[in-house]
């Protein structure tokens, strides 16, 4: 596991080789934060990292400067782990060790970006349950951006929110991004305006 950018850039961290995890190769994570680059400056930014596993993506919005973190997973393996690495580096990430459902369906902050990166074995539903969880707890900032990993055999780009989606080899990205109802408006105007205008022709 590889580092790929920022304070720490191309700093390598072993994890213990039992914890249960599948980490983001490097290929996808460079495309997903080349794609963050253009949207935040990390610096400052709040990080909710869902299904956190080793930390590897935590540990890339750390180096770029994002604080606070909070990194949840089940595994008590993995929240040690990230909890030493934390220290290691003088990361501002807090693990919490949690079931995900359970920790959304009780928590009440709000962050800039939320990263989900749940087993791909997953059934459909429990992906689906992870938006609507947080936009439903309003866990996501008005201007922030939900992020759900997955492979690309899952859809989500049927749910509300859903903003866009970019595949690399078998992961998917799926982003999500809070509709005002003032966009919603601006879309059905726009569509009117277009279809007055055809009419007209």
């Amino acid at each position: 596991m590889r580092i790929i950018s920022g304070k720490y850039k191309g700093r390598r961290l072993q994890a213990p080789k039992n914890l249960p995890v599948r980490p983001t190769t490097d290929m996808a994570k460079e495309a997903l934060f080349n794609i963050l680059n253009n949207h935040f400056n990390f610096g400052e930014l709040k990080i909710l990292d869902l299904f956190s596993g080793t930390g590897n993506i935590a540990y890339e919005f750390a180096s770029r400067g994002a604080t606070p973190l909070v990194a949840v997973d089940a595994d008590m393996g993995c929240v040690n782990f990230i909890r030493k690495i934390s220290n290691e580096f003088d990361f501002d990430i807090t693990p919490i060790k949690s079931d995900v459902f359970t920790f959304l369906q009780k928590h009440k902050g709000c962050y800039d970006i939320i990263f989900a990166d749940p087993p791909y074995h997953l059934d459909q539903k429990d992906f689906e349950k992870i938006p609507t969880l947080i936009f439903e707890n309003e866990i996501l900032d008005e201007e922030g951006m939900l992020i759900i990993e997955h492979s690309k055999d899952t859809k989500l780009e049927h749910l509300d929110n859903f903003s866009f989606a970019r595949t690399y080899g078998g992961t998917t990205f799926t982003f999500f991004e809070l509709v005002s109802d003032e966009d919603e408006e601006d879309t059905i105007t726009k569509d009117d305006e277009e279809d007055d205008e055809s009419e007209s022709e």
